[in-house]
């Protein structure tokens, strides 16, 4: 074999060793609000890495899912996550068709974004109890039951990797003067108290689980995002991107080289950690 040869064969392996070590091939992966922005990003790239995905939510595919939902690949399962019989029905459903899943993504959340309605984003010390629970039972109280049911079934596996998705606001308090354009405009609107609440809530709760589940198997971490374009408004946009040393939003599917890696063998050693995604919000 002359020189050039081997080095292409070398390269070959090279290439191959590093793409095993990324592969997540017919591993069953449950995606909490599946069907949402985000959930539907991360559930195409675990597909296009040949991973079986179950698009858990509680609302209904619509036209845009049809694509991913028709290659047998990707199936949709309802589930809410604040009621713990509708997980376990889910699971049910799931185990039925694919086995025990091998992955679960935290994704569902209650969020408050720029555009929300003012009168459920009040200041703090007139901000209502019903949003502060509606938010926890989703944020805080869905993680809980999804970890307890899913994880269970991972645990009796012997394998598995959680994903709680989290954000800059679980790690920081947020920015209000971000908002102060729609205050400007008699519509006063604070970044709410239980969106940061419920998230730095999970950053705890991945820490007790990827102690608790390290002897069966089944890792647990923390992804902690930045803001996603969603054709906010301008005026949010212009604050928001000043504040970033990478000076803009990320796109939807910058998110997904995470999620692989954390779904893969190459985070195998990765547990009760927090990767933070931000573009450098949190950095200063």
């Amino acid at each position: 074999m002359n020189k050039k040869a081997a080095g292409d064969h070398l390269q070959s392996e090279q290439n191959e060793a590093a793409s095993a070590l990324f592969d997540v091939r017919d591993r069953v992966v449950v995606i909490t609000g599946g069907l949402g922005q985000l959930g539907t990003r991360f559930a195409g790239a675990l597909l296009r890495q040949g991973a079986r995905v179950a698009l858990l939510d509680v609302g209904e595919p619509g036209v845009g899912h049809a694509a991913m939902l028709g290659g047998g690949r990707a199936r949709y399962f309802h589930g809410d996550v604040t009621d713990r019989a509708s997980i376990e029905c889910a699971l049910a459903a799931i185990e039925n068709v694919w086995g025990a899943p091998y992955g679960l993504i935290n994704n569902a959340a209650l969020d408050s974004p720029p555009g929300a309605a003012a009168s459920e984003n009040l200041p703090f010390e007139r901000f209502p109890a019903d949003v502060w629970d509606r938010t926890m039972d989703v944020n805080v109280k869905g993680v809980f039951q999804c970890c307890q049911v899913m994880g269970e079934a991972m645990c009796e596996a012997g394998r598995g990797s959680v994903i709680n998705v989290c954000s800059i606001y679980g790690l920081v308090s947020p920015d209000q003067r971000l908002y102060e354009y729609r205050r400007e405009q008699g519509e006063p609107f604070y970044k709410p108290i239980s969106y940061t609440a419920s998230k730095s809530a999970l950053l705890g709760m991945t820490r007790y689980l990827a102690t608790y589940w390290a002897g069966r198997g089944v890792r647990v971490n923390t992804l902690t995002l930045g803001g996603v374009f969603n054709n906010q408004d301008p005026r949010f946009l212009e604050r928001y991107v000043e504040r970033v040393p990478l000076g803009r939003m990320a796109d939807p599917d910058e998110y997904n080289g995470a999620v692989v890696f954390l779904m893969s063998d190459a985070s195998l050693y990765m547990t009760g950690g927090n990767m933070v995604m931000d573009g450098g919000w949190t950095a200063w």
